[in-house]
Protein backbone atom coordinates (compact mmCIF):
# COMPACT_ATOMS: atom_id res chain seq x y z
CA UNK A 1 0.00 0.00 0.00
CA UNK A 2 1.10 3.55 -0.68
CA UNK A 3 3.05 5.12 2.20
CA UNK A 4 1.17 8.40 1.79
CA UNK A 5 -2.15 6.55 1.47
CA UNK A 6 -1.60 4.77 4.79
CA UNK A 7 -1.58 8.00 6.78
CA UNK A 8 -5.02 9.25 7.84
CA UNK A 9 -6.18 12.82 7.23
CA UNK A 10 -6.98 14.49 10.55
CA UNK A 11 -9.92 16.86 10.23
CA UNK A 12 -9.45 19.96 12.45
CA UNK A 13 -12.25 21.63 14.41
CA UNK A 14 -14.43 23.90 12.28
CA UNK A 15 -14.04 21.79 9.14
CA UNK A 16 -16.82 19.51 7.90
CA UNK A 17 -16.12 16.61 5.56
CA UNK A 18 -18.96 14.78 3.84
CA UNK A 19 -18.19 11.58 1.94
CA UNK A 20 -20.88 10.60 -0.54
CA UNK A 21 -21.03 7.81 -3.12
CA UNK A 22 -19.35 9.85 -5.88
CA UNK A 23 -18.06 13.02 -4.20
CA UNK A 24 -16.05 14.26 -1.21
CA UNK A 25 -16.94 17.75 0.04
CA UNK A 26 -14.91 19.79 2.51
CA UNK A 27 -16.43 22.89 4.11
CA UNK A 28 -14.66 25.35 6.38
CA UNK A 29 -13.97 29.01 7.05
CA UNK A 30 -12.03 29.34 3.77
CA UNK A 31 -14.93 28.10 1.63
CA UNK A 32 -16.20 24.85 0.19
CA UNK A 33 -14.21 22.47 -2.02
CA UNK A 34 -15.32 19.22 -3.61
CA UNK A 35 -13.60 16.34 -5.35
CA UNK A 36 -14.98 13.51 -7.45
CA UNK A 37 -14.34 10.22 -5.69
CA UNK A 38 -12.39 7.56 -7.56
CA UNK A 39 -13.85 4.04 -7.74
CA UNK A 40 -10.40 2.51 -7.05
CA UNK A 41 -10.28 4.03 -3.54
CA UNK A 42 -12.55 3.43 -0.54
CA UNK A 43 -12.81 6.33 1.90
CA UNK A 44 -13.81 5.88 5.55
CA UNK A 45 -14.64 8.69 7.96
CA UNK A 46 -14.19 7.68 11.61
CA UNK A 47 -14.15 10.21 14.48
CA UNK A 48 -12.53 13.09 12.60
CA UNK A 49 -10.03 10.92 10.73
CA UNK A 50 -10.33 10.06 7.06
CA UNK A 51 -8.65 6.86 5.92
CA UNK A 52 -8.03 5.83 2.33
CA UNK A 53 -7.62 2.23 1.16
CA UNK A 54 -7.27 0.74 -2.31
CA UNK A 55 -10.46 -1.01 -3.47
CA UNK A 56 -8.47 -3.90 -5.00
CA UNK A 57 -4.88 -5.15 -5.23
CA UNK A 58 -4.02 -3.44 -8.51
CA UNK A 59 -1.07 -1.09 -8.83
CA UNK A 60 -3.35 1.72 -10.05
CA UNK A 61 -5.60 1.45 -6.98
CA UNK A 62 -2.56 1.53 -4.71
CA UNK A 63 -1.21 4.68 -6.40
CA UNK A 64 -4.63 6.34 -6.48
CA UNK A 65 -5.11 5.85 -2.72
CA UNK A 66 -2.08 8.05 -2.02
CA UNK A 67 -3.18 10.59 -4.63
CA UNK A 68 -6.71 10.84 -3.22
CA UNK A 69 -5.38 11.14 0.33
CA UNK A 70 -3.13 14.04 -0.62
CA UNK A 71 -5.83 15.81 -2.64
CA UNK A 72 -8.28 15.60 0.29
CA UNK A 73 -5.55 16.71 2.72
CA UNK A 74 -4.88 19.76 0.50
CA UNK A 75 -8.61 20.53 0.55
CA UNK A 76 -8.74 20.31 4.37
CA UNK A 77 -5.67 22.55 4.76
CA UNK A 78 -7.02 24.95 2.12
CA UNK A 79 -10.38 25.56 3.79
CA UNK A 80 -8.79 25.90 7.25
CA UNK A 81 -5.54 27.83 6.59
CA UNK A 82 -5.42 28.54 2.85
CA UNK A 83 -2.53 28.58 0.42
CA UNK A 84 -0.44 31.45 -0.88
CA UNK A 85 2.21 32.04 -3.52
CA UNK A 86 4.53 35.04 -3.64
CA UNK A 87 5.96 36.46 -6.84
CA UNK A 88 8.66 39.11 -7.18
CA UNK A 89 9.13 41.53 -10.07
CA UNK A 90 12.75 42.21 -10.96
CA UNK A 91 13.52 44.93 -13.49
CA UNK A 92 13.71 48.69 -13.81
CA UNK A 93 10.19 50.14 -13.92
CA UNK A 94 8.47 46.78 -13.32
CA UNK A 95 5.52 47.14 -10.97
CA UNK A 96 2.23 45.50 -10.05
CA UNK A 97 -0.97 46.95 -8.65
CA UNK A 98 -3.96 45.02 -7.31
CA UNK A 99 -7.38 46.64 -7.68
CA UNK A 100 -10.01 44.35 -6.18
CA UNK A 101 -10.13 41.21 -8.32
CA UNK A 102 -7.82 42.66 -10.99
CA UNK A 103 -4.06 42.72 -11.25
CA UNK A 104 -2.36 45.39 -13.36
CA UNK A 105 1.21 44.67 -14.42
CA UNK A 106 3.75 47.00 -16.00
CA UNK A 107 6.57 44.68 -17.07
CA UNK A 108 8.33 46.28 -20.02
CA UNK A 109 5.69 45.89 -22.72
CA UNK A 110 4.28 48.82 -24.68
CA UNK A 111 1.00 48.35 -22.81
CA UNK A 112 0.02 47.38 -19.25
CA UNK A 113 -1.14 43.78 -18.76
CA UNK A 114 -4.46 43.35 -16.90
CA UNK A 115 -5.43 40.00 -15.36
CA UNK A 116 -8.84 39.15 -13.86
CA UNK A 117 -8.69 36.83 -10.86
CA UNK A 118 -11.20 33.94 -10.77
CA UNK A 119 -13.64 33.52 -7.88
CA UNK A 120 -11.98 32.16 -4.75
CA UNK A 121 -8.57 33.66 -5.55
CA UNK A 122 -7.45 36.95 -4.00
CA UNK A 123 -4.43 38.98 -5.00
CA UNK A 124 -2.53 41.62 -3.04
CA UNK A 125 0.49 43.82 -3.70
CA UNK A 126 2.04 44.87 -0.36
CA UNK A 127 4.94 46.43 -2.31
CA UNK A 128 4.78 47.41 -6.02
CA UNK A 129 7.36 44.71 -6.83
CA UNK A 130 5.68 41.86 -4.92
CA UNK A 131 2.50 39.92 -5.71
CA UNK A 132 0.79 37.67 -3.14
CA UNK A 133 -1.83 35.21 -4.45
CA UNK A 134 -4.08 33.54 -1.85
CA UNK A 135 -6.86 30.97 -2.05
CA UNK A 136 -8.25 27.73 -0.68
CA UNK A 137 -7.61 25.56 -3.77
CA UNK A 138 -3.90 24.72 -3.98
CA UNK A 139 -4.02 23.76 -7.66
CA UNK A 140 -5.74 26.99 -8.73
CA UNK A 141 -3.40 29.19 -6.67
CA UNK A 142 -0.37 27.51 -8.28
CA UNK A 143 -1.90 27.71 -11.76
CA UNK A 144 -2.67 31.45 -11.47
CA UNK A 145 0.85 32.07 -10.17
CA UNK A 146 2.32 30.14 -13.12
CA UNK A 147 0.18 32.10 -15.60
CA UNK A 148 1.30 35.43 -14.10
CA UNK A 149 4.95 34.30 -14.18
CA UNK A 150 4.56 33.27 -17.85
CA UNK A 151 3.76 36.88 -18.82
CA UNK A 152 7.43 37.80 -18.34
CA UNK A 153 9.54 34.81 -17.19
CA UNK A 154 12.99 35.61 -15.80
CA UNK A 155 15.64 35.91 -18.48
CA UNK A 156 19.04 34.26 -17.91
CA UNK A 157 21.40 37.19 -18.55
CA UNK A 158 20.18 39.92 -16.20
CA UNK A 159 17.51 38.02 -14.26
CA UNK A 160 14.77 40.49 -15.19
CA UNK A 161 11.18 39.23 -15.12
CA UNK A 162 8.56 37.79 -12.78
CA UNK A 163 9.84 35.04 -10.50
CA UNK A 164 8.65 33.07 -7.50
CA UNK A 165 9.98 34.46 -4.22
CA UNK A 166 11.95 31.26 -3.47
CA UNK A 167 13.18 30.74 -7.05
CA UNK A 168 16.90 30.88 -7.78
CA UNK A 169 17.85 32.15 -11.23
CA UNK A 170 21.24 31.10 -12.58
CA UNK A 171 22.72 34.05 -14.42
CA UNK A 172 24.64 33.18 -17.58
CA UNK A 173 27.89 34.84 -18.50
CA UNK A 174 27.79 37.06 -21.56
CA UNK A 175 29.64 36.17 -24.73
CA UNK A 176 33.34 37.19 -24.70
CA UNK A 177 35.29 38.36 -27.73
Amino acid sequence: MSRIGKMPVIVPAGVEVSVKEDQISVKGSGGTLSLTQNTLVTVANAAGKLSFAPANDSREANAMSGTMRQLVNNMVVGVSKGFEKKLNLVGVGYKAQAQGAKLNLVVGYSHPVNIDMPAGISVATPVPTEIVIKGADRQRVGQIAAEIRAIRPPEPYKGKGIRYSDEKITIKETKKK
